[in-house]
């Protein structure tokens, strides 16, 4: 029986476009800004701050070595959230509702503190509400130290919040992330583009 919901947030819960990062960091000046960015990780600098091996200094700092003098951190941040294009207001009502019809409602995302703390939390206020009431738990890879599809950050969200994964239906638009889930013995959806996560509800 599935008691617990579990989201991925990029491309399941928030719409994000990957072009619009690389060209923003192309007119910063970063030499071959798309190397860095994959569909569903990124690549070197930008990973080891999405898994917590560097902090945002150190990301600003390194960054500011690969492009023109005086560009600012907040130029850098500015482009890197480009990534996210926003959420529907109609998923921010589908979690609620799911909330109340008694399904217990978790988040393990790949993210990073610069987006986290920057437009993820503000587009999570954007009926008025803040993250913490729309999940239950929530478990981001910079604060875990992992990133999917390595089990640990799912060892990590089963620490903190003592779910179930048989009981636990895990939605991810990365097919090796719901893998490693099953692994695990987590139920799993494949949210495919063009589908919303209601599409994979159990019936």
């Amino acid at each position: 029986m599935i008691k617990n919901l579990l989201f991925d947030l990029g491309g399941v819960v928030i719409d994000i476009e990957r072009q619009r990062c690389v060209d923003a960091f192309t007119r910063l000046g970063l030499a071959d800004a798309d190397s860095y960015f994959g569909d569903y990780a990124q690549t070197g600098i930008f990973m080891q701050i999405e898994d917590g091996s560097i902090g945002t200094e150190q990301f600003h700092r390194a960054l500011r070595e690969k492009l023109p003098e005086g560009t600012s951190d907040a130029a850098i941040d500015a482009a890197f959230q480009a990534f996210i294009v926003g959420i529907p207001a109609h998923r921010l009502e589908s979690l609620r509702t799911l909330r109340r019809q008694g399904y217990r409602i978790y988040l393990l995302s790949n993210t990073n503190p610069i987006m986290w703390n920057g437009i993820i939390a503000s587009e999570f206020r954007k009926e008025g509400l803040t993250r913490e009431d729309y999940f239950d738990g929530m478990t981001t890879s910079f604060e875990a130290r992992a990133a999917k599809p390595d089990a640990e950050i799912f060892h990590s969200l089963i620490r903190e919040t003592g779910i179930k994964p048989e009981e636990t239906l895990f939605f991810d638009d990365s097919e090796i992330n719901t893998r490693a889930a099953e692994a695990l013995g987590f139920r799993t959806a494949h949210v495919r583009v063009g589908t919303e996560f209601t599409d994979y509800l159990p019936k």
